[in-house]
């Protein structure tokens, strides 16, 4: 986090005494002398004040790690006096002074906690880890004393039972009082004394251990380095791979040398292009292995814990398993739904796997390469296999991918489907230097729809992958328009003196996947934040992100966006036409890491004891009982599978398949009228985007398709079918 170099820090409390006296000493000074100074501005905490920045976007730079505590207790301090106001009111309880209310509370936490979170996430300190450390219980007791409380909830179930006198009710005010009434029954508002106190004790273990689980592994993560100096070492690498392999040696103090990590614009094209099979077996086992190494970050017993603590919370709350009950507010409703869902599609998946083993292992053969396939050698082999078959080589596809060019036909996209306008904004505050900022309007009427953070590149204390968030949401209650705030991160390979940001096609539909996310906080048009935006069904947010990535690689919109980095030329027909025709390839594999992955996180969660299990035995008993062939391990094994044991996503990796179902289904809409054709595309943001979570997903489904979702696309476009 980037801080104002006028702000001290706050005196700690073991140099108390040192710090009067050498304070006192000063003010001598300062009396003795002629010359008067201007005393230095006290400093203010940030979140306790109303932004005076432009757009009201939180004032980062001015942000102190000392300032998160005292924030958030101000913060659960003004909730509580909330939070008495609506229990002390005399007045019967209605939607107005009971739900509403409720929605409305909480601003001061609101900003301090997605700050907080979204920063240690992307941003990550020491500092802010030992701060995490600390608010985390503060904010878990809080939320348990507001959804635990009686007397509150009596209010909120007066308001639900008394639903059916109220007709004018609209449907996002019926969908908010049950998502509001929901949540106080599924965090033990109907338990006893004892099962409440025992709730309290789990939520705050739970709470711990997964952000334990995280910090282990981005501490995983960033503890490999592969430091090569020799050109008999760097073998088959490309010259752009070098080159950013070169540069980050240099950031790291290792000038002249080669540096890679376990960061996946690193990892990916080691894997990919690598002639050295025991670097890339190297690679390989450090990568699949964070989190199982033994020592401080080891998160075997991590995964255990929380599995079992997870056991227990659904059985307090009447669940036999924490599938069953995580999976009562999604589409699929239960786990016999999912494990039927994910079983129809890893069977084909594995299948074409196969035949896709067999062809690697035919060119390892021709080669008199004398060994057997292995995980490590799949990606170095298909590399080859697809410029062997589609004569299609990355290297000549990056240079038409240049980061802020694909960014900027993404923008343009959106632009044109949905009537907006971006703006790039100078001078912003911001969380981390790299980011960019952006103003979206309505290029109707130009009013404010929201602004946008891009954080594309890794760094040590940002951890894997790509997401998006919000620092602030949207909502509108009482006439007051709240717009978002949103941010896109990713994790894409850095600029070198050469050469900017060149992506390969997965980056490009990561970067159109995580920007459909942004659109969809970004356009939603609801009252309450209970419903706004992304707050929907887990099973039902990945189509948002997911449809956007079908306009990547169409070729009236690769046209826009694909030019050249030096020439300006406009990719050429050809390379489209092979882009198109490498689409399904290398499926088999895609889709059986990502269903296994999905497989094992239900698995995990539809355990009812974790007694005797060893995680990496258990892990390996149910790949074989699923059928995962050797060559393929899971996109994510148990002790990095970050979306299961921290971010979101326990019981719910399948949600990016099963959205996959309704987003291809959807597309087809556009396929049909036309890629840009306004009326579609107008239709969709009015029905889905902008509703957010304000209704069920499948009413608004069909409301914009006509007809419940069929999963022949989605088959056919991974070519399984």
């Amino acid at each position: 986090m980037q801080r104002n170099p006028m702000i001290t820090k706050l005196i700690n409390k073991t140099n108390m005494k040192k710090s009067f006296l050498l304070l006192a000493a000063a003010m001598m000074f300062v009396a003795c002398n002629k010359k008067q100074e201007t005393p230095q501005a006290e400093h203010q905490n940030p979140f306790l004040t109303d932004y005076t920045t432009e757009y009201e976007v939180p004032p980062f730079e001015d942000i102190l790690a000392e300032d998160y505590i005292p924030a958030i207790e101000a913060g659960i301090k003004q909730q509580n006096e909330e939070i008495e106001a609506i229990v002390n009111n005399q007045e019967p309880a209605t939607f107005e002074n009971t739900i509403d209310a409720l929605d409305m509370s909480g601003d001061i936490l609101s900003k301090v906690a997605l700050v907080l979170y979204n920063v240690t996430e992307s941003d990550a300190t020491e500092e802010l880890q030992k701060v995490m450390e600390q608010a985390i219980p503060m904010l878990t007791e809080h939320n348990d004393n507001i959804y635990m409380r009686a007397d509150l909830y009596a209010r909120v179930k007066a308001v639900y039972d008394d639903k059916e006198n109220h007709p004018e009710y609209t449907t996002e005010q019926l969908m908010v009082l049950e998502k509001i009434n929901r949540a106080f029954v599924r965090n033990g508002v109907g338990l006893d004394e004892a099962g409440q106190a025992r709730m309290r004790e789990i939520n705050k273990e739970l709470a711990t251990l997964e952000n334990k689980f995280g910090d282990n592994l981005l501490a995983e993560t960033n503890a490999f380095q592969l430091v090569l100096e020799t050109e008999e070492e760097l073998a088959g690498l490309p010259k752009a791979v070098r080159d950013a392999a070169a540069l980050l040696a240099t950031e790291n103090g290792m000038e002249g040398k080669y540096l890679f990590t376990l960061q996946k614009p690193s990892w990916i094209p080691f894997m990919q292009y690598s002639a050295r099979r025991d670097l890339r077996e190297k690679m390989f086992k450090a990568y699949a292995n964070r989190g199982n190494n033994g020592g401080e970050h080891d998160n075997n017993q991590v995964v255990l814990d929380i599995i079992r603590l997870r056991i227990e919370k659904a059985k307090l709350l009447g669940f036999d398993t924490p599938a069953n009950f995580i999976l009562d507010e999604t589409m699929a409703k239960n786990q016999t739904t999912v494990d039927k869902f994910l079983d129809g599609i890893f069977k084909p998946a594995v299948a074409k796997a196969k035949v896709e083993r067999e062809e690697l292992q035919k060119m390892i053969d021709k080669e008199n390469g004398g060994f057997k396939l292995e995980p490590w050698d799949w990606d170095y082999y298909t590399e080859k296999l697809r410029q062997e078959k589609y004569a299609l080589n990355e290297d000549d596809i990056k240079p038409y991918f240049q980061m802020e060019k694909v960014r900027e036909g993404m923008f343009n996209l959106a632009a044109t489907l949905y009537d907006l306008k971006f703006e790039k904004l100078e001078n912003m505050p911001k969380f981390n230097k790299e980011a960019e900022v952006f103003k979206v309007s309505s290029s109707v009427d130009g009013s404010l729809i929201g602004i946008l953070y891009t954080d594309y590149y890794p760094r040590a204390s940002k951890r894997a992958g790509a997401w998006m968030t919000n620092f602030r949401e949207q909502s509108n209650l009482n006439g007051k328009e709240i717009r978002p705030v949103i941010v896109n991160i990713g994790n894409f390979t850095k600029p070198t003196a050469e050469s900017p940001s060149l992506l390969s096609l997965d980056d490009v539909e990561t970067m159109f996947h995580e920007f459909g996310h942004a659109l969809h906080g970004l356009l939603t048009q609801c009252h309450y934040k209970t419903v706004s935006g992304t707050n929907v069904a887990r099973d039902f947010v990945e189509l948002f992100s997911q449809i956007n990535e079908n306009w990547a690689f169409e070729p009236e919109i690769l046209k826009t966006y694909a030019t050249h980095y030096q020439t300006g030329e406009v990719i050429p027909d050809s390379l489209i036409e092979k882009i198109q025709r490498v689409s399904t390839f290398n499926q088999g594999f895609i889709t059986t890491e990502l269903c296994a992955a999905a497989i094992l996180d239900m698995r995990w969660h539809e355990l009812t004891s974790v007694d005797g299990i060893d995680v990496q035995k258990f892990e390996a008993d149910v790949m074989k009982a699923a059928g995962l062939i050797d060559e393929i391990i899971p996109r994510y094994r148990t002790t990095y599978f970050n979306h299961a044991f921290k971010g979101g996503y326990s019981a719910g990796y399948y949600g990016y398949l099963w959205a996959e179902v309704l987003d291809k289904d959807a597309f087809e809409m556009f396929r049909k009228n036309g890629l840009l054709d306004k009326e579609t595309a107008l239709a969709f943001k009015h029905k889905m985007i902008e509703k957010g979570g304000s209704d069920e997903p499948m009413k608004l489904f069909i409301d914009f398709r006509g007809a419940e979702p069929n999963s022949d696309a989605m088959l056919r476009g991974r070519g399984l079918k």
